[in-house]
């Protein structure tokens, strides 16, 4: 996420875990440009009276889960964003039981996801994790470092990768120490990771990046300056030679709070921003059920198939073959 350069005054870290009794008070739905949904329990059960027995099936991301399997470990008011961290139970007949969720906005967008007991998501995240083998040496940014789920698969399965991340918001950095692992992992990678607090679009490294992963959202959305040409320029200026920019650009799946920035129309806006920097060297890759629940872009020219995929662990090799040039 990015605002304007923020406070790390502790006084305004407004944590609040809440008990049993205040997690009942949650009637919100939450959507989330992962596309994952979830109700409150009463919500759930008049959906699920409605459909006949015929009509069951296995469960993907878009189903929702029940509200009691889902316990909200923390809630509160940071200068610039309404955090919650929500645990899904390991007993929960969903694709996201057994994890941690991170969400930031007042529609409940999912900006960070971790399991306990695996490392990859089946979300944007992964492929995001498919990044390194297709650029040159040296340090990779992550822009809008949320909880850390794209640092966090990147160092495990490249050992020698070297991540610096952008986060705007120092509370959402405790928060991803005290509930998603984070301080071990940056513990773990004393030499690899490098945490930084400040406007993503300022971030610089001397000798510039190999690559950088953009992921920046405010209020449900992405950040307007990413439908600006100006901002890919000075993006790519900050590249090595042959370096790439990977961008969850959302999509239909994404809630803004403004109702006016529909998710498919700023994801367009945003592609168009960054093909008149980019021209035909941009790459559009479409996931979810529907083809359209959550977008990325990738630029530079499109890496030899096979060589790619060769690079990549068995279980990334699969989003290869999505990515199509982008034609609008």
């Amino acid at each position: 996420m990015i605002y304007p350069p923020c406070s790390a005054r502790k006084q305004e870290r407004m944590w609040m875990v809440l008990s049993p009794s205040l997690q009942t008070q949650i009637h919100n739905i939450i959507t989330t440009r992962i596309t994952f949904p979830y109700k409150p329990k009463w919500q759930h059960q008049q959906q699920k009276q409605k459909q006949p027995k015929s009509s069951l099936k296995p469960k993907t991301q878009e189903d929702f889960i029940p509200f009691k399997d889902v316990k909200t470990l923390a809630k509160f008011k940071s200068r610039h964003n309404y955090i919650r961290v929500l645990e899904v139970s390991r007993k929960a007949d969903h694709p996201f039981r057994g994890s941690r969720l991170l969400l930031l906005d007042n529609p409940g967008n999912i900006h960070s996801i971790s399991f306990l007991f695996k490392t990859l998501t089946d979300t944007y995240f992964d492929v995001f994790a498919t990044l390194p083998p297709i650029l040159p040496p040296g340090p990779i940014a992550i822009l809008g470092f949320g909880a850390g789920s794209t640092a966090s698969i990147i160092l495990k399965f490249y050992p020698n990768a070297v991540v610096h991340g952008w986060e705007l918001d120092t509370s959402v950095i405790d928060v991803a120490r005290e509930f998603f692992n984070l301080d071990k992992i940056e513990r773990d990678n004393k030499n690899r990771l490098f945490v930084y607090v400040g406007n993503a679009l300022t971030a610089s490294l001397v000798g510039g990046f190999s690559g950088i992963l953009v992921d920046l959202f405010s209020k449900g959305s992405l950040i307007p300056e990413l439908q600006e040409a100006a901002t890919w320029e000075k993006l790519r200026m900050s590249l090595r030679k042959g370096g790439r920019i990977m961008v969850n650009v959302g999509g239909s799946c994404v809630e803004a709070e403004d109702k006016v920035r529909d998710g498919n129309l700023v994801m367009e806006e945003t592609l168009k921003a960054m093909k008149m920097v980019f021209g035909e060297k941009l790459f559009v890759l479409r996931l979810g059920n529907r083809g359209e629940d959550s977008s990325l872009a990738l630029t530079g020219d499109f890496p030899d198939i096979d060589s790619w995929k060769n690079a990549l662990p068995n279980s990334l090799r699969c989003y290869v073959d999505l990515w199509r040039p982008y034609s609008g």
